[in-house]
């Protein structure tokens, strides 16, 4: 990958995955920048690809989003083929494959893959195909100060409700300091016994205001 590839990987998002007790929740904020232009306020970056798997995206949006109708339809067709979920390592790892194949034209991608099966699981997976899992990840120019917040404040075993309200002030704090972060909060909790959950704008409202954060 040269610089000038490296440099495009490093702008323009924040996006956040974590584990809480028996869930995982994802977020990302909504602006959609080309350089220093806006270019959209009010773009989707976090996509459910089954009930029980999620992934953000980071980089080049139409990379991103042929990605994402791979990844649903890969999933869909191991169900339909061995009638159980796909298990989420499965996913990172055919998503890894994906872009190893293709890391000589890459696609230009930070991408976070969580989900629940037999316990929950979140994989951060780069343009070359590395697939890492972690307790927590953060990918986009935002997630220096994403991690700042989840080094200080994050524990493993913290409830879901608060969790939510961990991942609103992580992509809070990205975006005062990053200019290509902005706009509304997306937030979805994919928890063991339900499967996918997106919060509703109103909830994130008013958790942004109970937690006396701007806008």
């Amino acid at each position: 990958m040269n610089q000038n590839q490296n440099q495009m990987l490093q702008t323009g998002t924040t996006t956040v995955g974590i584990i809480v007790k028996d869930a995982v929740i994802m977020a990302t904020e909504r602006r959609v920048t080309m350089d220093h232009f806006i270019m959209h306020k009010d773009g989707k970056k976090l996509h459910q690809i089954d009930s029980h798997v999620a992934m953000t995206i980071a980089g080049l949006v139409g990379d991103a989003q042929v990605l994402v109708r791979y990844m649903s339809a890969e999933i869909q067709l191991y169900r339909l083929q061995r009638k159980v979920n796909m298990p989420i390592e499965a996913v990172s790892t055919i998503l890894s494959n994906i872009l190893n194949q293709s890391k000589f034209y890459p696609y230009m991608v930070q991408l976070l893959v969580g989900g629940c099966d037999t316990a929950p699981h979140i994989y951060s997976v780069d343009a070359a195909g590395g697939s890492v899992e972690d307790i927590f990840a953060s990918t986009g120019s935002g997630s220096p100060f994403v991690y700042g917040v989840l080094e200080t404040q994050y524990t493993k075993d913290m409830k879901v409700d608060d969790g939510i309200d961990l991942v609103i002030k992580a992509i809070s704090a990205a975006k005062q300091r990053d200019s290509a972060s902005g706009g509304m909060i997306d937030v979805a909790v994919i928890d063991m016994k339900t499967g996918f959950r997106q919060v509703p704008t109103e909830e994130v409202m008013d958790r942004i205001k109970k937690l006396k954060l701007q806008i």
